[in-house]
């Protein structure tokens, strides 16, 4: 059966009860829903049980919605193991005195489910015989499910002195961890920042200013490459950074370094040692006499 279907079925086994069909969302899991009135909140869910056509032997869940001033919506999913198809029944109770009547004789099941109910939204069940504390502990107060219920604040505590002995308070401490899923002082908000637009974090306490933009070299368009020198020729530099190449001949020369005795005077070198700049003598090359090539 469709979920349209079921739910017509429904109320057709409710009549003269008034009672309203309609669809869940969810799409390819969408169930039939059908609202009744509290006064007949039991014998809907015994009816939904005993039809042939709808067959639902099995009890999924309870719980309850909190709708405020409207008062506390209770909703059973029911299951068909032989139809394969599903239901939502659900009825309203008001604020000021959430009763209904207990399930638990058509689906034993439903024991947990009204327990849970009843200590979390605070919802009477008549007819259960054990409406004692599931899941709280008996000295608990309140209903925490019920959206007037006041939850504990999550609040940041520093940490209260040095990471190590001996160190100051001003520096050298440990930063303070925020509970998870609470911003920073400066990330929540609609109020800009003195930094603009480009703040990193926006508050009514403003936020971090943008850091500067870095400026960066611009690149070549595409395809094109660096100049390279011609043949022969060095990269430009500083003139004061390249030594001078002394002409061939010549002593190689530089700040610091001394002269070479002799090379003003002109005179020779310590050990006989030519002056830098001339060319070694020696005794003239004796060619051979045309004796000594007869003797070879």
């Amino acid at each position: 059966m469709t979920p349209e279907e079921v739910g017509r079925r429904v109320v057709a086994l409710l009549a003269p009860v008034e009672a309203a069909a309609s669809v869940s969302g969810g799409q390819g899991y969408a169930r039939a829903t059908v609202d009744v009135p509290p006064a007949s909140w039991a014998d809907a869910v015994r009816a939904a049980r005993d039809d042939a056509e709808l067959g639902f032997d099995f009890l999924d869940w309870l719980s309850a919605v909190d709708e405020l001033a409207d008062g506390f919506d209770v909703v059973v999913h029911l299951w068909s193991v032989r139809h394969r198809h599903g239901l939502l029944l659900r009825t309203r109770v008001p604020r000021a005195a959430p009763v209904v009547a207990s399930v638990v004789d058509v689906f034993p099941g439903a024991d947990w489910h009204e327990r849970e109910t009843h200590e979390m939204f605070g919802i009477d069940f008549a007819g259960h015989a054990e409406l004692r504390p599931l899941l709280l502990p008996p000295e608990f107060e309140g209903h925490p499910l019920r959206k007037e219920f006041v939850l504990a604040s999550r609040v940041a505590k520093p940490w209260p002195g040095a990471k190590e002995p001996g160190e100051s308070e001003a520096g050298g401490g440990r930063r303070p961890v925020r509970p998870p899923g609470v911003p920073a002082p400066g990330e929540w908000g609609t109020t800009p920042t003195p930094a603009g637009a480009a703040g990193a974090g926006e508050g009514p306490r403003g936020g971090t200013p943008a850091r500067p933009a870095r400026e960066r070299p611009a690149r070549p368009a595409p395809g094109a490459r660096p100049a390279r020198p011609a043949s022969g020729e060095r990269p430009a530099g500083p003139a004061a950074e390249r030594p001078v190449r002394p002409v061939s001949g010549e002593p190689a020369t530089g700040p610091g370094r001394p002269e070479p005795a002799g090379a003003e005077t002109g005179e020779p070198g310590p050990l006989g040692r030519p002056v830098p700049g001339e060319r070694p003598t020696g005794p003239p090359r004796q060619e051979p006499g045309p004796d000594a090539a007869g003797e070879s």
